[in-house]
């Protein structure tokens, strides 16, 4: 599987695609105008690669969208606090409809990480909990939701990317648990997918030392051939994550990564990257086979793997004929999942308020852009009487220069990452909206109303809080370290 530049199919790139045999390709958010454009994209794609083709995406929900016209559904998170099965399914089959008019018969969600670790960089809000059970029938209603509307899941991050404090698309992180841990918490939301049917799984760029000291699960034989084949009798398609990410490429090079990955037992090898590196790909996979290290006969169980979800899953070219039911599923689903923390209370309507929040936020190439000042600004500003302070760096931030002029003071957190310290001991808003990673309301001592994301029906749905329409019923579905339960 390969990614693509551009916004449209050039002669050079179908050129590339045939030639080589290309059937898989990833669609990001640089690959996307709006529905006319990506349609149009998705059809020459299909033309060019033939029936058996598989085109993907990012559709998970919260801040990992690819494409953002379509209704938004909630983080996953967000639908673990409701601990809806059914809501769950309905969002999951939603999804589906919006992407399969688009043109695409994979969506790589949901996530089945358990986010056991408050400080994960690159989970957090994917997750749809900390409890195996839990989270696990919530994501696989999620996928039954999505399969029953005739799109493909995959399950990730495989053995599971929760309980770690670094992200695999910068290093190499390591889950260092001893195995009846593992089986207990990490891998039990797999085993239960993998008793579910789930048409496929994508594999995690991590080290467990008790499953295989040596090699990160992408690479591992132990791990993809002798836990997940043998030992569960996994019959679905494993996909490596992006080879392109630093902990692999950085350590392996890519060519060498590709092969490991094929020889551990993955299906599909997921080579992002640049022509040069999927060239790299390529040429070492060709060698490996030609040198005859793994069987015909292996090959060929590996290629009907993936015809199989590509006949089970076929593209589609439709009109997107439920949109407006979907949209108003996706609103009710995200105020379904706002969740209070400390006892907020919203300043009375018409009062005067004072918004602190970022200025800009940035993409961090697995999240999208997270939502500018003004927007925020805006929607309180169908409440209240707003003056906005925005900062650019949280650390150099002096709230002591903020005016004591009476205005209660919200603060608006549309970054992922955590505060710093300085910020823990030196911020004191009257109110906190948690617009992205819900672990934030730990870090400022205030009463928080959490969202678990930015897209418009979550902001949306903190207005409807802030104006007393609804109440936040949410409950974090994630244990909480001892002593934080509330302020």
């Amino acid at each position: 599987m390969i990614r693509m530049p551009g916004l449209t199919l050039d002669a050079d790139n179908a050129a590339f695609m045939r030639d080589n045999h290309i059937r898989a390709i990833c669609l990001f958010r640089g690959n996307m105008q709006d529905e006319h454009q990506l349609k149009q994209f998705t059809r020459d794609l299909r033309q060019t690669m033939g029936t058996d083709s598989l085109i993907a995406l990012d559709q998970e929900g919260g801040a990992v969208v690819r494409s953002l016209w379509v209704p938004q559904p909630p983080a996953a998170m967000s639908l673990g606090a409701s601990a809806d099965p059914e809501l769950c399914r309905q969002v999951g089959a939603a999804v589906a409809r919006s992407v399969r008019a688009l043109g695409f018969n994979w969506n790589f969600a949901p996530v089945l990480d358990l986010n056991n670790n408050v400080y994960n960089p690159v989970i957090s809000e994917r997750s749809f909990g900390s409890e195996p059970a839990k989270a696990a029938a919530l994501a696989l209603a999620w996928m039954q939701g999505s399969l029953a509307e005739g799109v493909a899941c995959c399950v990730k991050h495989f053995p599971g990317h929760g309980d770690t404090h670094v992200d695999s698309h910068r290093d190499l992180p390591t889950v260092d648990k001893s195995l009846e841990a593992l089986r207990a918490l990490e891998l039990e939301p797999f085993r239960i997918a993998v008793g579910q049917q789930a048409p496929a799984i994508m594999t995690a760029h991590i080290v467990y030392p008790a499953l295989d000291a040596e090699h990160p699960a992408t690479m591992s034989h132990r791990i993809l051939t002798g836990l997940l084949r043998e030992e569960w009798g996994y019959q679905g398609v494993v996909i490596t994550d992006g080879m392109d990410m630093h902990a692999i490429a950085g350590r392996y090079g890519v060519g060498q990564a590709a092969v490991r990955a094929l020889a551990a037992g993955a299906d599909l090898v997921m080579a992002l990257g640049t022509r040069e590196t999927q060239i790299e790909a390529l040429n070492a996979l060709t060698e490996f086979i030609l040198s005859g290290k793994i069987s015909r006969a292996e090959l060929n169980t590996r290629l009907q793997r993936v015809k199989s979800l590509c006949e089970r899953f076929p593209c589609q070219d439709e009109v997107y004929q439920t949109e407006i039911a979907d949209r108003i599923l996706m609103s009710q689903a995200w105020k379904k999942g706002l969740t209070a923390f400390g006892q907020p209370q919203a300043p009375a309507t018409g009062s005067r308020v004072r918004l602190v929040v970022s200025a800009d936020v940035v993409s961090d190439g697995v999240s999208e852009a997270g939502i500018p000042a003004a927007k925020v600004k805006a929607m309180l500003e169908t409440l209240y009487d707003v003056e906005m302070t925005t900062f650019s760096d949280a650390e150099q931030f002096d709230w002591a220069s903020l005016p004591q002029d009476g205005r209660a003071v919200i603060l608006a957190s549309t970054i992922r990452i955590r505060y710093s310290e300085k910020v823990r001991r030196e911020w004191k808003p009257n109110l906190h909206l948690v617009l992205w990673n819900p672990f934030q309301m730990l870090d400022i001592d205030a009463p928080a109303l959490v969202t678990y994301g930015f897209a418009p029906p979550a902001v949306d749905a903190a207005r409807a809080w802030l104006a007393g329409e609804i109440d936040a019923a949410g409950v974090l579905p994630v244990q909480l370290p001892s002593g934080s339960a509330s302020h």
